[in-house]
């Protein structure tokens, strides 16, 4: 089996995943996944290979993650690893998108741009009194 690259951004965020034949092993930035400290980032990440089930066991995960924050990171590499699975086994894809239709569809928001005369966020304004 060719090994299966994808990628997927979120916010600032660029996660490429490379899928390969294997025994489950999955690495985050040349990290065994077990060696991340925050639950709420495994957890994300793990998610499309907890819903893929008996597929996951056989397969190698390498994800590789830049820019943005460590939450969008996490969600770049769910939606990219979630597309690598579903080209892995094409009958996973009806299952991911009935369970959350984000891990098949990147989420194209961004952060809303800060305008001039403005204080502090993009829609701040001065606050008025009237007397």
């Amino acid at each position: 089996m060719k090994p299966i690259h994808t990628s997927s951004s979120r916010k600032r965020a660029i996660a490429r995943v490379t899928l390969h034949k294997g025994t489950g092993l999955v690495r985050i930035n040349n990290q065994e996944l077990s060696t991340i400290p925050n639950v709420l980032w495994k957890e994300k990440i793990l998610e499309p290979l907890r819903l893929a089930g008996d597929a996951a066991k056989k397969i190698d995960v390498s994800i590789k993650t830049e820019g943005g924050g460590a939450i969008g990171q996490a969600e770049a590499a769910r939606t990219a690893l979630a597309l690598a699975i579903t080209q892995f086994d094409k009958s996973l894809s009806k299952p991911f998108a009935e369970y959350d239709r984000t891990l098949l569809v990147r989420d194209v928001r961004r952060k809303e741009t800060h305008k001039p005369n403005r204080h502090g966020k993009a829609r701040a304004k001065v606050q008025k009194s009237y007397r």
